[in-house]
């Protein structure tokens, strides 16, 4: 799975936070494997560094999952780490319900097979 991390201008971006990033990503979603592609990371500031503000920051995860389209979750909060945490904690559970209803036999089965031969 590769993971990419792009921000805008107002979040310092350095080899630091790129780690931090790539290691939540990798903890939170790596039980996925191969099934997942890619994983794009983008940050920003909402307000720009020159304003504070509450939920100004940005982390906005898209997932690239064989077979599916891309799955993208978006969270908002005071810090960068926090926006970080919270957009991983999204985008696992949009993993798990897209992948489990790719997954699921339900989806996957005509009724007709899903039926006792003998009902």
């Amino acid at each position: 799975m590769q993971i990419q991390v792009n921000s805008d201008k107002s979040i310092t971006h350095d080899a630091k936070l790129e780690d931090h990033v790539k290691g939540v990503v990798a903890d939170t979603v790596g039980r996925f494997g191969e099934q997942i592609s890619r994983v794009e990371v983008h940050l920003g500031d909402n307000n720009g560094s020159h304003k504070g503000g509450n939920n100004d920051k940005r982390c906005m995860m898209e997932a690239r999952v064989a077979g599916l389209p891309p799955v993208a979750v978006t969270h908002l909060a005071d810090s960068v780490p926090v926006a970080i945490s919270g957009a991983a904690d999204k985008l696992l559970h949009a993993l798990d319900k897209a992948l489990g209803k790719r997954n699921d036999v339900k989806h996957n089965t005509p009724v007709a097979d899903l039926i006792p031969p003998d009902a």
